[in-house]
């Protein structure tokens, strides 16, 4: 049986995506017509971060059914020495979308209601048409990652799904437990967050 690790050598996927502060892909939209052609990837994320700022983490599961109906799936968490929750839970999404390769549709599961109803209700588009400020011309915070999520979101057809959290849904367990493991240092040294402003 191929794992989702032999689809990602097989160019499905990349690998994890890097810290917070690089740049990840930008690519244009791809027409509805290859849209339907595209692989579904269903992605749950998570960010967590200690004290608030403070040690942070975020965790990643992807999972696709391949053409014989089997499920694959990838995990991927890191942690940083002082960040957000909301950066976190922003970074998290980034990560699973960058990891993509290619165009797929993705349906993005998060219990951040700040990141899913910025993109549902279109705050984005708002902040982007002032010049990266809200409604009340004050500036946006965290700009560096929504920058980088919009980029990261060109090259997929992305539906973003609110879950809520720690009610015992399996993948949302799973991502914070990748986040909080992370965020206390579990899955490797504590990155720095380069995009992080007290």
């Amino acid at each position: 049986m191929a794992s989702f690790d032999e689809f990602v050598r097989q160019g499905g996927l990349s690998g994890p995506a890097g810290a917070a502060g690089t740049p990840g892909p930008a690519a244009a939209t791809a027409s509805s017509a290859a849209a339907t052609a595209r692989t579904h990837v269903v992605a749950y994320t998570d960010g967590s971060a200690r004290r608030n700022p403070g040690p942070g983490g975020y965790g990643v599961v992807l999972l696709f059914s391949d053409h014989a109906g089997r499920l694959h799936s990838k995990m991927l968490s890191q942690g940083f020495r002082r960040t957000t929750n909301n950066r976190m839970e922003l970074l998290a999404a980034i990560v699973a979308l960058e990891t993509l390769s290619r165009p797929c549709t993705v349906e993005l599961h998060s219990d951040s209601q700040y990141l899913v109803n910025a993109i549902n209700k279109r705050w984005v588009q708002g902040w982007m048409r002032n010049g990266w400020k809200t409604a009340s011309k004050k500036p946006v915070k965290n700009p560096d990652l929504w920058k980088r999520l919009v980029a990261a979101m060109r090259r997929h057809d992305v539906e973003f799904v609110w879950v809520k959290g720690h009610a015992g849904h399996k993948y949302n367990e799973k991502c914070d437990e990748l986040a909080t493991s992370a965020a206390d240092g579990k899955a490797g040294p504590l990155a720095v967050d380069a995009g992080f402003e007290e």
